[in-house]
């Protein structure tokens, strides 16, 4: 199982990252938002060198020619809430894409501990087809391997790409243990601690509340 870390090689991807890590910057949430399209975009653009494409005849108003276009747009996917800005990115690429959508959220106990909850899932037919599902961290990856497990239901993909901004290395040896041998993990960062409660550090924080704001 490949994985690529996209932050290792000096781009503008960098740029982004560093802004939507910066705690002055991400007190505007638009912006924050943003640079996560942002990162998804160059997610995207990295992704489609791996896909399949073939040529097509294009009539232009002074002739004709072969331009290589893609042979089928993926199936997006994503985890609510904190993905959606993310997820967009790649959707402004794959503009034609059928999407799926996962809702998971953790569910704490009193000694501390928490599972992962599945409440949602809305997923087209995934057989032989390339899924690239995203989420902005990947942490323990039980969540994300969850959220794959439950996309299986609705058909086997060709090919799985997991896209993570920030992740640990701990949730990268959970998905090679729990994910089909068919897939790429990309990430922005691989950071070096993960806590107790299972939060990436240093991070950025909590993505679904920097978007979209505190929830009760």
């Amino acid at each position: 199982m490949n994985v690529n870390i996209i932050g290792s090689k000096n781009s503008i991807f960098n740029q982004f990252m560093s802004e939507v890590r910066d705690a002055e910057i991400q007190k505007d949430k638009m912006r924050f938002r943003r640079n996560l399209e942002r990162l998804g975009e160059i997610f995207a653009y990295e992704i489609s060198k791996e896909l399949e494409w073939q040529d097509r005849e294009v009539v232009t108003p002074l002739g004709v020619t072969q331009v290589p276009v893609l042979k089928e747009q993926p199936v997006l996917a994503t985890i609510l809430r904190a993905g959606l800005p993310f997820h967009n990115g790649f959707l402004n690429y794959y503009d034609h894409a059928e999407n799926a959508f996962i809702s998971a959220y953790r569910r704490h106990h009193k000694d501390g501990s928490f599972d992962i909850q599945l409440e949602y899932v809305s997923t087209p037919d995934l057989n032989g087809k390339e899924l690239i599902i995203c989420d902005p961290m990947l942490a323990s990856g039980a969540s994300l391997s969850l959220a794959y497990k439950s996309l299986l239901k609705h058909g086997k993909p060709k090919h799985t790409h997991v896209v993570a901004v920030v992740s640990h290395e701990e949730g990268i040896n959970h998905l090679r243990q729990n994910l089909h041998t068919n897939t790429t993990i990309w990430v922005g960062a691989v950071d070096e601690e993960l806590t107790a409660h299972a939060y990436i550090v240093p991070g950025l924080g909590d993505a679904g509340d920097l978007a979209f704001g505190e929830k009760m």
